[in-house]
């Protein structure tokens, strides 16, 4: 990737630490310069968006991609995906669904739900740099996201 790529603000709401780790490891090898931020559940997740402000030099900046795990305690990507879909605040926000299940009842679901995408997580260190790589060139420089408000 060029150096000209902007930085994004990139939340990711999954239990397994392991899995937020190599993301983010996995951005920094491709180069990229995206923020990053993780929570362990969906519950987490909502608490940090209700915190934010519309104001844009705020230092929490509005999301412009959510990766989203289905199977999480307290409030799982099902009813997290749900709620953010259903909120006028969030809903422009593209939502990828990255988790472990290729159960097609969990994909026809996220995308009834208002899933953006639905991939399925890597295996190794490898395909998560490919990921990386592949959301950046997708949804930060050939998609055009939404403004905030």
């Amino acid at each position: 990737m060029s150096d000209a790529v902007t930085p994004f603000h990139i939340l990711m709401a999954d239990d397994d630490p392991d899995d937020c780790l190599l993301f983010k490891e996995a951005i920094s090898a491709s180069g990229l310069p995206h923020r990053l931020h993780t929570f362990p559940d969906g519950e987490a997740l909502i608490e940090y968006l209700d915190g934010l402000s519309d104001d844009e030099s705020s230092a929490s900046p509005r999301p412009d991609l959510i990766l989203l795990d289905l199977n999480m305690p307290r409030k799982d990507g099902r009813e997290t995906l749900r709620l953010l879909k259903h909120d006028p605040r969030w809903q422009r926000i593209p939502i990828v669904v990255l988790t472990t299940s290729i159960a097609e009842s969990d994909i026809s679901l996220a995308y009834e739900t208002g899933a953006s995408s639905y991939i399925a997580k890597p295996a190794t260190f490898q395909g998560w740099i490919q990921l990386a790589t592949a959301l950046s060139g997708y949804w930060f420089q050939l998609v055009e996201l939404p403004p905030w408000q």
